[in-house]
């Protein structure tokens, strides 16, 4: 590694606007970009997605950061720009975020475990809120708070099912108020969405005041501003707008700034950090969660219509081991060469490649290859590619660092050169709930139908009740499918989205729509990764 003072002087940062954590971490402060960086013109901004990954994952930032150290090698000043790792896969079965192999952001471990603390702040941030909810009630409840309509949960960065049902405030009136709750997990918070929406701290601040924490016993809403709890909660989030620097394996420049999960939240990384890189770069790689049903639809209709960014190329990543998957392998057999399952799998990323054209946008497809995958699956892929005259390349990128994906880099150069994306959204954010969800499950997710629970129709009237339905949608549900349902592989048809329960996120300005059974606070496996270190 290099010491993280010379990456910044790479990017001509001023050392002013550096607070170093040790030699190889460093925050940017968030003020950098109105004080300096705001004229600059920005960079290119490609986005990097997947088809419906397996259980294993696919290796998509992995291969964000291949791209940017294989155009950084081209001669282009290129800037990664990733979530943060949560503390809940690190020890779980899916592992840390860093990437793999020869391609991977530094320090390591230092980034899956604490890194520069983004997470415990707004843990704690969070957690204060739910304190000083209960401790209103139970000094007299002044705003006259339903304690059986209360809309925070306390959060924690680590699985722990034991956790999503709990009682509190048990074994008598001292002990505070007794009632059922839960747990989430810190990156399905509300606060981690707020937080990666805001463009400054005056947006932060207000965009705090306005959470919906509960409401009265006349149905009326609560915010955290009414408990005068928000100056509190800005001292412990004074250092989180501030993007946090790092480097590649190759030394190439990292942003690494803050992340919710794609499957309960809008799993991209903040806008902060997206801006400040687009100014600071020629082009930017950036990732969103999951596969593109998912990561990609929220980063266009949410992040991009907050931020008002106009990406101008989508990277969508595919593996034969995804295609096979998707084509009814078990993971036992996943290695197996089988061009049969190929044949069945395949349009799961037909359908991904035709959703990313609906937002109006270019792409071209990785193939990441693995040391152990079939050359024939491989050509098998590009084949099918070419007959839809879709550009690929592949990457050993795992294998040989930049080397393995200097193609897909001139394929990524010579694609922004030809500029031929216009991009849309898939809704007009002025419909009703359910036009908006409706057209993200026909026209996305290949559904027939929404269907809704009685809860979720209550939700919904409440929200217009409040003229807040005019706001983003964002869908929680599994990231294994198209659909709603983990099992319902490959391109499914003739099926429905069932909508169970609606959630108003008032502060970061959106609605949550949960289908399916969607966990908030997940589970560790029966095999995880803490028994690894």
């Amino acid at each position: 590694m290099e010491k993280i003072t010379k990456i910044a002087q790479k990017l001509g940062i001023d050392e002013d606007y550096l607070d170093l954590y040790g030699k190889y971490k460093a925050k940017i402060d968030y003020k950098y970009f109105d004080d300096k960086l705001k004229n600059n013109k920005d960079g290119k901004l490609v986005l990097v997605t997947a088809v419906n990954p397996t259980p294993l994952g696919e290796g998509k930032t992995t291969q964000s950061i291949a791209l940017s150290m294989g155009l950084n090698k081209l001669g282009k000043k290129s800037i990664v720009a990733l979530r943060e790792p949560s503390l809940g896969p690190v020890f779980g079965i899916k592992g840390g975020a860093i990437g793999g192999g020869k391609v991977t952001v530094e320090p390591g471990e230092d980034i899956n475990l604490h890194f520069t603390g983004d997470f415990h702040a707004i843990t704690s941030a969070n957690n204060l809120l739910c304190a000083v909810l209960e401790n209103h009630i139970y000094q007299g409840n002044s705003l006259n708070i339903d304690v059986n309509n209360i809309c925070i949960k306390r959060v924690m960065d680590m699985n722990d099912r034991a956790l999503r049902s709990v009682i509190v405030g048990v074994n008598g009136k001292t002990n505070g108020v007794e009632y059922k709750t839960g747990f989430d997990i810190t990156v399905a918070s509300e606060i981690m969405a707020i937080c990666c929406l805001a463009n400054n701290k005056d947006e932060l601040k207000e965009m705090l005041s306005n959470i919906t924490v509960a409401y009265t016993l006349d149905k009326k809403p609560v915010y955290a501003k009414d408990l005068k709890v928000v100056n509190a909660m800005m001292a412990l989030l004074k250092d989180v707008l501030s993007p946090n620097l790092v480097q590649t394996s190759e030394n190439t420049p990292a942003i690494i700034h803050l992340g919710p999960f794609a499957n309960i939240a809008h799993g991209c990384n903040s806008i902060i950090a997206t801006k400040m890189a687009l100014k600071l770069s020629d082009i930017v790689v950036t990732e969103a969660g999951f596969g593109a049903d998912l990561g990609a639809e929220k980063f266009f209709d949410i992040k991009c219509r907050k931020a008002n960014l106009k990406p101008d190329l989508v990277v969508l990543v595919v593996t034969t081991k995804a295609i096979k998957y998707n084509g009814g392998v078990k993971i036992e057999d996943i290695s197996n060469k089988n061009i049969d399952a190929l044949k069945s799998g395949i349009a799961n990323l037909g359908k991904h490649i035709e959703n990313i054209k609906k937002f109006g946008m270019d792409l071209v497809v990785c193939i990441n290859k693995y040391e152990n995958d079939f050359d024939e699956e491989i050509e098998y892929i590009e084949k099918y590619l070419n007959d839809k005259n879709v550009k690929s390349n592949v990457s050993t990128a795992y294998m040989d660092g930049s080397d393995g994906i200097l193609d897909l880099s001139k394929t990524v150069i010579e694609k922004l050169k030809e500029n031929n994306s216009n991009f849309k959204y898939i809704y007009d954010v002025n419909e009703t709930i359910k036009e908006k969800m409706y057209d993200i499950a026909t026209k996305i997710y290949g559904a027939s139908d929404v269907i809704y629970k009685d809860k979720a129709i209550e939700k919904i009237k409440e929200i217009e009740n409040l003229k807040m339905d005019k706001l983003p949608i964002c869908v929680a549900k599994t990231p294994m499918s198209l659909s709603d349902d983990k099992n319902l592989l490959g391109c499914p048809k003739d099926f429905n989205i069932t909508i169970k329960d609606v959630r108003l996120y008032s502060g970061a300005g959106f609605i949550v729509l949960y289908a399916g059974n969607i966990l908030t606070m997940p589970g560790l496996g029966k095999k995880s990764k803490y028994e690894e270190f």
